[in-house]
């Protein structure tokens, strides 16, 4: 199993996202040197905004409310902050494919099977980035007219020399007021939401569980990874 020797990190305190910067590039260097081992960094943040690569200046609403961190990763801006889990992901995709696409389709899978230990059904949406929650009566994945549905996970990765970092973001319970600061992750038409938004109250500690359960269950076994859960 290749995530036998993994580290999984938990850190109590909301980490400054430029010292959580700062260690993915050391780990990152350090499993590429082969010095450490592959790690998986569960963690919170102080409210913040961060910008992808692809951000537009426009999508920030509200540049005073919070500090703004350029983070170097794909995609555009994200909030994060209290009561939603990050999780850091940092492996070596030269042991596990080559394959980036074939890592995001993983990383979406493994927040949709977190979900389903909830009885939340997770899913994804061709042309948006995260995890989509079907909302309304009479809505389901295959009626894109009715009802409404609104994003519980972002992703956001990047790649240096086959080693990944950064990562996902689940809402758990973070004040979904701060996500008006910015047009979350470019997409204006849909809304945010979280586990205790849909009258889920897990702890953190129950996400982290069913994180790390659902991370053996999608990354340890051979499948196909473009096949949906």
């Amino acid at each position: 199993m290749l995530s036998q020797n993994l580290d999984w990190m938990i850190s109590d305190e909301p980490v400054a996202y430029p010292e959580a910067l700062e260690f993915m590039e050391k780990r990152v260097a350090e499993i590429r040197a082969g010095t450490a081992p592959e790690a998986v960094w569960l963690l919170e943040h102080p409210p913040l905004y961060t910008a992808g690569t692809s951000a537009k200046a426009d999508d920030l609403l509200q540049p005073d409310r919070f500090p703004v961190y350029q983070a170097g990763r794909g995609g555009e801006y994200t909030y994060h902050g209290p009561g939603q889990r990050v999780a850091y992901v940092m492996l070596d995709l030269g042991k596990r494919g080559r394959d980036v696409r074939c890592y995001v389709r993983d990383l979406e899978n493994w927040m949709i099977r977190a979900l389903a230990q909830f009885g939340v059904k997770g899913e994804r949406r061709e042309g948006r980035v995260g995890i989509w929650v079907a909302r309304g009566v009479g809505r389901d994945s295959t009626d894109m007219g009715v009802g409404r549905e609104d994003k519980i996970g972002a992703i956001g990765v990047r790649v240096r020399h086959w080693i990944t970092f950064h990562g996902i973001s689940l809402n758990v319970d973070p004040d979904l007021s701060h996500f008006a600061g910015i047009v979350p992750c470019g997409i204006s038409r849909y809304g945010v939401t979280s586990l205790w938004d849909l009258g889920l109250t897990p702890t953190m500690e129950e996400v982290d569980m069913a994180l790390r359960e659902a991370f053996s269950a999608q990354f340890d076994k051979p499948q196909d990874c473009f096949t949906n859960i």
